[in-house]
């Protein structure tokens, strides 16, 4: 038989007790290892064996399962916007547990949480219901971009959105550099503008949007800082202009923060 720390960990390194006795072991046996420091009891009826990953032992401790913005970040993926605690889903009327230094958002959304945290694609669903369509968009197209999402995915995600919402998958890209761009091509969509993406201009290279001759490029910080990445991007800029193109450079402070200057440049270069 299997100790009581390998069949933990085997579940996970997260196990609820009722599980645990189902197996065989006994509440006194899950007393003493707990006393005995080989096992962690995160909450009444949960326990945990090995290393668990803080977001997920505060989210368990709250009461639910990591999700939303804290599981696409563990993912490296675009989230907007910043996160200020764990995101735990309850579900819905469960009552928060409240622990040491709880800084946890709560989601009571339907449904029944599993342990520890929740696959991708209930965490890109829950992000929409949390921070609404724009935030979710840019989410999407950057899972899609980093192979997350298959073809089957994809479509499970659109099934599971309101049918209002689907059309943001119907409108994302896999190709997408960033959540900037995919803010961006989202935002002017709504205006009526089409964008061509990722196009390759001879002499040029590829820039991120063309409309008629303006060339849109969307600078995040960590791929346009510095003065030879700088000096690279004017380098550009003045071959699309001897081939007929003005171009319109815009960071993230700028998309984020400052969307109506933005817009107003891009609508009078247009105009122009």
């Amino acid at each position: 038989m299997l100790s009581l720390t390998d069949t933990i960990r085997r579940r996970g390194g997260i196990a609820r007790g009722l599980d645990l006795q189902r197996l065989g072991f006994t509440r006194s046996s899950l007393a003493r290892a707990v006393r005995g420091g080989t096992v962690e009891r995160l909450r009444d009826g949960v326990f945990a064996a090995g290393p668990i990953e803080p977001d997920v032992r505060a989210a368990v401790a709250h009461g639910g399962a990591l999700t939303c913005a804290s599981v696409l970040t563990a993912l490296q993926l675009w989230v907007l916007p910043p996160i200020t605690g764990p995101h735990v889903w309850l579900g819905a009327g469960r009552h928060a547990h409240p622990h040491p230094g709880c800084v946890c958002v709560p989601h009571y959304y339907r449904g029944a949480p599993p342990l520890g945290r929740v696959d991708l694609e209930t965490a890109l669903l829950h992000l929409r219901l949390c921070s609404g369509d724009e935030a979710f968009f840019a989410a999407f197209e950057s899972a899609w971009r980093h192979g997350h999402l298959d073809t089957a995915a994809r479509r499970r995600i659109r099934s599971a959105l309101p049918a209002t919402a689907r059309w943001l998958t119907d409108l994302a890209r896999g190709d997408a550099d960033s959540g900037l761009e995919s803010l961006l091509r989202l935002r002017l969509h709504l205006l009526g503008l089409r964008l061509e993406c990722q196009v390759r201009i001879d002499g040029v290279g590829i820039v991120d949007f063309v409309i008629d001759r303006v060339i849109i490029e969307v600078d995040g910080k960590a791929n346009h800082e510095g003065t030879a990445k700088r000096h690279k991007d004017l380098v550009r800029d003045a071959a699309a202009a001897r081939r007929g193109f003005r171009t319109l450079r815009f960071d993230y402070a700028q998309v984020v923060h400052d969307w109506p200057s933005v817009q107003a440049a891009i609508l009078a270069a247009l105009g122009a």
